[in-house]
């Protein structure tokens, strides 16, 4: 496989680019996007079997089912993080290895169902939360411990909108690669 083809099955709707701006109207399309990702993403994979959901969406990568755990995964840390930054002044999260969470047997052996179950709670409050938001609210931040950087809230919300297209898409494109329905 070409490099380039690499690239594109990794980054099937390209790399996360911020905005120049957080306008309203961008906080809300992502919020919304956030909102809809559990049934998205349920209506994608809810029928595959077994085989289909062990299946790498790309070489080397993970399967259908641990891309769909990673999410839930991923997507709590991202409430645990708002929550901290709404309650805390800037404070210094805590991070994990995505890869090896994505190793352990909950993520490799589990079925699928739980983790959409659990991806709708999760949705509705982690949307609830961010509709709530003031603007004063959308400053605040944290700070991420392997690069050191500061986040803020409002890049929180442009990041996991598109970390769920992201995985959505490592999972549609492989449907359509492999004429699945």
């Amino acid at each position: 496989m070409e490099e380039l083809d690499l690239e594109k099955v990794k980054f099937p709707i390209g790399k996360f680019e911020a905005p120049k701006m957080y306008t309203a109207e961008y906080i809300s399309d992502r919020i919304a996007e956030i909102e809809s990702f559990p049934e998205r993403l349920k209506k994608e994979t809810v029928h595959l079997n077994d085989e289909q959901l062990d299946t790498p969406y790309r070489p080397g990568g993970w399967t259908v089912r641990q891309v769909i755990h990673h999410c839930a995964e991923s997507h709590m840390n991202a409430f645990i993080r708002i929550k901290w930054s709404l309650t805390e002044n800037n404070p210094v999260i805590k991070a994990y290895d995505e890869v090896l969470w994505a190793e352990l047997p909950d993520n490799l052996k589990m079925p699928i169902q739980p983790t959409l179950s659990l991806m709708e709670g999760l949705h509705y409050r982690l949307t609830f939360i961010m509709k709530n938001l003031s603007e004063t609210d959308l400053e605040k931040s944290f700070i991420h411990p392997e690069n050191n950087c500061e986040y803020q809230i409002k890049q929180i919300i442009g990041t996991y909108a598109w970390h769920g297209n992201h995985h959505l898409a490592h999972i549609t494109t492989l449907k359509k690669d492999k004429n699945w329905k």
